[in-house]
């Protein structure tokens, strides 16, 4: 299993795949901004991941 992280907002997924866990992420993550939007800053969201 692969786990899937966004710092930014602090949504977590996983998955059998690199694809499935990010792919889980993504679906996670836009949840949890529908229902907590995130402030309008000026500062760019940044997304990092381990490929080993």
């Amino acid at each position: 299993m692969y786990v899937a992280r966004c710092s930014e907002v602090g949504t977590v997924s996983q998955g059998s795949t690199i694809d499935e866990a990010i792919a889980n992420l993504k679906e996670a993550t836009e949840l949890y901004l529908e229902e907590f939007p995130l402030e309008e800053s000026k500062h760019p969201i940044l997304t990092t991941f381990e490929v080993a």
